[in-house]
């Protein structure tokens, strides 16, 4: 998964400041869909942590039921809130 391809997927463009609210919400919603029904592991984690870096993550514990993928999630947010 490229960033900027998954962004523009979503949201229409690769710039998230010229994304208008309603625009932003939608493309959230559509995200978790996506998420809920993607079957690979690392499509589902890459998809998971877009919407962490959006502020838009479901709980981790509901997301993954591997627990080595809860463990790279919380690891994954602990970076991110340290950087």
């Amino acid at each position: 998964m490229n960033f900027d391809d998954q962004i523009h997927r979503y949201f229409g463009t690769t710039d998230l400041n010229a994304v208008a609210p309603g625009a932003m919400a939608a493309g959230i919603e559509r995200m978790r869909v996506d998420l809920g029904l993607e079957e690979s592991q690392g499509r589902r984690f890459a998809l998971w942590a877009l919407l962490f870096l959006l502020g838009a993550a479901p709980d981790v514990g509901t997301t993954f039921d591997d627990p080595a993928d809860r463990e790279a999630a919380r690891d994954f947010m602990d970076m991110i809130e340290r950087g």
